[in-house]
């Protein structure tokens, strides 16, 4: 508004003049936050629910199956067993390097922009592997499997803060934890019952229809208010040693301890100058600044270390059962599944009582269980039945889904809406980077004792 003033006999006298007000870009995203609406309504959030529960299960099947292929492709293929590893470890590397640089694209070029693109270049490079002829055009299609995963991965924690209002946000969050736990399950059957009538080429042509199928849904997933911020290139190029060496390092500790302790210097330089560069800026690629919320911080560290803690169980539960208390594989497939069954059950639980209970009780009381299964299992030894054993297992997946639930909604509902695609890429990379600790810390432990690595 303009005034404009005219004296009078002493009076002054004050004409309100109408003009247009210059709004800048930073006003107006500040407008677009205030009026963000909280959720979808729900005939638009049962669909793009629907859309991300699909593209969730597309990715934890691609990573169980190819898997359960590794022997077979070494085969065929004519590659050694040490080699034929790294279709999957190049899977994991590449996702664990990208995620926190694509939620940054993603806060820059929307949600549902790089969600077409992650499904596109995921579908490309499962036809790639479907069809590749040697073990180098197979690795290559692995690692664009990765990033259209990853492309995928660091959306997952956003599209459920903008999908869910508040107050549903832990249903959302439990649901998601459902599909994981029984695709997780599934997969592996999936993809032996696949070599059993078929090559190992469908195990990867089978997620191409899943992919095609999730273009139905895309018009109803939500969109985010974007940054304007200039990308930040170099922080980009430094959190890919951060985490890439920092599992590579921990993997070749006990086989090439000079290489090992090379890789990990060098994350540890990246990671100190990528955290003082973040902590001089307002949307960092790498949210140190979301950090220094208190339960976002505890709640990242939480995740972390239970990741860790599930993966490295899962990895070395398989080499105590078997060499340790003698039981055939169809037995560990039951006790391995017993855990997954128990986070699918415990998810929609945890997700009530997160609505009406601190969220530090539940996942005190979440992560005490697991503690307590894997306790009671080592405690059982030799002369625990088949019973006991499926039991400890339960318990302990019921421990993990009872703590994961609340302490996402913790994490997720802890930060600015503006600012979930970040959130959404720290918790997937929190989880990855956890897994692939876990993974490098089981290595760490066989490597240094193979006789009694799995007691």
């Amino acid at each position: 508004m303009g005034t404009a003033h005219q004296e009078k006999s002493g009076v002054l006298i004050t004409f309100v003049l109408p003009i247009e007000t210059a709004i800048s870009p930073d006003d107006e995203d500040n407008v677009k936050k205030a009026t963000l609406p909280d959720g979808l309504p729900k005939p638009q959030r049962i669909r793009a629910a629907a859309t991300l529960l699909l593209a969730i299960a597309i990715t934890v099947l691609d990573a169980t199956m190819s898997n359960v292929a590794l022997p077979t492709i070494a085969l065929e293929l004519d590659i050694e067993a040490s080699q034929v590893v790294w279709v999957s470890i190049a899977y994991s590397l590449t996702v664990v390097m990208t995620l926190l640089p694509l939620s940054a694209v993603a806060d820059r070029v929307g949600l549902r922009r790089l969600f077409v693109l992650g499904t596109v270049v995921f579908l490309v490079a499962s036809l790639g592997a479907a069809y590749a002829q040697s073990f180098t055009t197979l690795l290559c299609a692995r690692i664009a499997q990765g990033l259209g995963s990853s492309m995928l991965m660091c959306l997952f924690g956003g599209l459920v803060r903008n999908i869910y209002p508040a107050k549903r946000l832990a249903m959302g969050l439990s649901l998601n934890a459902m599909v994981v736990a029984m695709t997780a399950v599934m997969g592996p059957s999936i993809g032996a019952f696949i070599l059993s009538v078929a090559s190992w080429r469908w195990i990867f042509l089978i997620t191409v229809p899943l992919c095609a199928l999730t273009w139905l849904g895309i018009r109803y997933l939500p969109e985010a208010p974007r940054t304007r911020k200039a990308f930040d290139w170099i922080a980009c190029l430094l959190s890919a040693p951060v985490f890439g060496l920092s599992i590579l390092g921990l993997d070749l500790l006990t086989s090439q301890p000079l290489w090992a302790a090379a890789c990990l210097i060098v994350a540890a330089l990246c990671a100190r100058y990528l955290i003082a560069r973040s902590l001089t800026q307002d949307a960092p690629i790498v949210p140190v600044d979301l950090l220094k919320i208190t339960a976002v911080g505890y709640a990242v560290l939480a995740s972390l270390f239970s990741f860790a803690s599930q993966m490295a169980a899962m990895i070395a539960l398989p080499f105590y059962f078997r060499q340790v208390l003698h039981y055939s594989y169809a037995d560990i497939g039951v006790f391995l599944g017993a855990w997954s069954i128990g986070v699918a059950i415990m998810a929609p639980v945890s997700a009530y009582l997160s609505a009406r209970l601190p969220v530090a009780t539940l996942c005190a009381v979440g992560a005490g269980a697991t503690a307590a299964g894997m306790t009671g299992l080592l405690m059982l030894g030799t002369q625990g039945s088949y019973i006991l054993v499926i039991s400890t297992m339960l318990v302990s997946g019921v421990g993990f889904g009872f703590f994961q639930t609340p302490n996402n909604r913790a994490l997720l509902a802890g930060v600015p809406r503006h600012r979930s695609g970040a959130a959404g890429g720290m918790q997937a990379t929190t989880r990855v980077f956890g897994q692939s600790f876990g993974t490098a810390l089981v290595a760490l432990v066989f490597g240094a004792s193979v006789s009694n690595g799995p007691f």
